[in-house]
């Protein structure tokens, strides 16, 4: 077993590319309120980073809604990230003899999310082109990033890739990364967070960034009525779920969002997580206490961290099921977000929403000890479906074969078969959290709104992974022909432009998905019909059995 802290540096791709050479360019500056905020200079952008947005999350705001800021009236460099927030502790399930490629994927992509971390981390990162100004109104990415709900930070993430790109392609911008809270320090769930109304403290955080830049992005050239809003994995179900909160309502902060393997996905009441809760106030000594959150927010940060390191992670035998993620707490989530959906509470923007082909496969690993039909019946009925019937277990494996032929990696006949249901258990997972979701958000809103969709099938040669989830990131940080469709999109609400091949809109008549492909055609455009049945028959089920 590889633990996170164990794994090595980041690609180039992804990361610690904030770090190239600098140019002799004089250090940028912004005028914050009466604050002067002096940037770094880094060839044609400009950055400025670790920025606080909202008053530090610790002592009595531990567990609390973010704050905003009092006003800048003190200068400050920002010219260092700032720690991102409290990770949970991770131990990837690399078993043993998995190829030495697929370990290299694994840990040079964004599963290697090794960065500093402390409760004071609520802080912004804006990278500019060099000769913005505040009159340049230039359109705005804002980045969620990617982690489970339980791990991740902005430093890992090249913003300057963006910027530049966007540069050489004649429709410049302004990229922003926001801190938000995890695992259980952004997501605690039970009836006494229900009570006190502080739940999905992490999607809070992150709709007080966007607050954020509304009131400031235009200092650095940003136009505030100009902003996307962009994540992949649990950034774009942050991206999908901030469309969905408040009616739809927007507040103005966002005009439109780009969503990398994410959707609102199917989750049940914030009462479903008081075991983890029960477990942590537990472990910390709060159980006597006649108020045990209050009691958690006063318990010394490295005893709180190691309660956490506790409970599961997305990497353990529950997998997907995760412990800490958003739930309906009545407040931003006042139902399943896909009964929201139904009800029409989206916001009325331009998105778009893709997948990698095989996005199960990477959380199957974990549960490698699987090896019957009758064992994995057990793990979905217990794991997955405990209120459901047999029949509807039944009815999943039906509709999921045996025959790894079938399974994902998809399109490999026999090949990847670590046991005899891995191949299995990853289509059913990968479709269960990632396409079912994406398709009933897309079929939904079909002739409501401008929709477009994409499918990732690079990589597809990665043993084992095959087009493996977050695969995609590499062809967007990268940079790749997708970092060009993300940029003229921001800029224009549409992501064609002059390279690339046409990418038509998504319909329920016409379900268009521009495909990412391996070899000599890199792109084309598929439909997105496959394992029809199969699909609609997991979105009834988590309808009425949510997470």
């Amino acid at each position: 077993m590889f633990h996170r802290n164990t794994l090595v540096a980041l690609a180039l791709h992804l990361g610690s590319a904030w770090g190239s050479p600098l140019s002799k360019r004089a250090a940028p500056t912004v005028t914050l309120d009466s604050a002067t905020v002096t940037g770094v200079s880094d060839g044609s952008v400009s950055k400025f980073l670790g920025i606080p947005f909202a008053q530090p999350p610790t002592g009595q705001y531990r567990f609390q809604l973010p704050q905003p800021v009092p006003a800048y009236n003190e200068s400050f460099l920002a010219t260092a990230f700032g720690p991102s927030c409290p990770q949970q502790s991770i131990t990837l399930p690399i078993p043993s003899g998995l190829v030495a490629e697929t370990l290299d994927y694994l840990t040079n992509t964004i599963y290697n999310i090794v960065t500093p971390s402390a409760e004071d981390c609520l802080t912004v990162n804006v990278v500019t082109p060099a000769d913005a100004t505040p009159d340049s109104a230039l359109p705005v990415v804002v980045w969620i990033f990617v982690g489970g709900f339980e791990l991740g930070g902005t430093s890992t993430y090249d913003g300057g890739t963006i910027v530049n790109r966007a540069i050489e392609l004649d429709v410049p911008a302004v990229y922003v990364s926001m801190n938000y809270r995890v695992s259980a320090f952004g997501f605690l769930a039970s009836q006494e967070v229900k009570d006190a109304g502080v739940g999905n403290l992490g999607l809070q955080d992150q709709r007080q960034a966007l607050r954020w830049v509304q009131q400031y992005i235009s200092a650095f050239g940003g136009d505030p009525t100009k902003v996307t809003i962009w994540g992949e994995s649990s950034g774009a179900i942050s991206v999908a779920l901030q469309m969905v909160t408040n009616g739809g309502d927007t507040e103005g902060l966002f005009r439109a969002a780009f969503m990398e393997s994410g959707s609102p996905i199917p989750v049940g009441d914030i009462t479903h997580g008081q075991p983890y809760y029960d477990a942590l106030v537990e472990e910390t000594g709060c159980s006597s206490s006649a108020d045990t959150l209050e009691c958690l927010r006063d318990v010394p940060y490295d005893t709180l961290l190691a309660a956490v390191d506790q409970s599961p992670s997305i990497f353990a035998y529950q997998s997907l099921i995760l412990a800490w993620l958003p739930r309906v707490d009545g407040v931003f989530l006042e139902a399943d977000p896909q009964y929201l959906v139904e009800q029409g509470s989206v916001a009325d923007i331009p998105f778009i929403s893709g997948d990698c082909d095989d996005e199960g496969t990477l959380f199957s690993l974990s549960t490698l000890n699987i090896t019957t039909s009758d064992q994995l019946a057990e793990y979905i009925q217990t794991i997955w479906l405990p209120d459901a019937t047999p029949d509807v277990v039944t009815g999943l494996l039906e509709m999921y074969p045996e025959d790894p032929a079938d399974g994902s990696p998809f399109d490999t006949s026999i090949l990847n078969a670590l046991t005899p249901q891995f191949k299995r258990i990853a289509a059913f997972q990968g479709d269960a959290v990632f396409q079912a979701p994406r398709r009933f958000f897309l079929q939904q809103r079909s002739g409501k709104q401008n929709l477009w969709s994409f499918l990732s099938k690079r990589l597809k040669a990665v043993p084992v992974l095959g087009s493996f989830h977050g695969s995609d990131l590499l062809n967007v940080y990268g940079p790749g022909d997708m970092t060009d469709y993300l940029v003229r999109f921001v800029t224009n609400l549409q992501p064609d432009g002059s390279t690339g091949i046409s990418w038509p809109q998504y319909t329920t008549e016409a379900p268009n998905m521009l495909t990412f492909l391996d070899g000599l055609i890199p792109l084309e455009i598929t439909q997105d019909t496959y394992r029809m049945e199969a699909i609609a028959y997991i979105t009834n089920v988590t309808l009425t059995y949510p997470i």
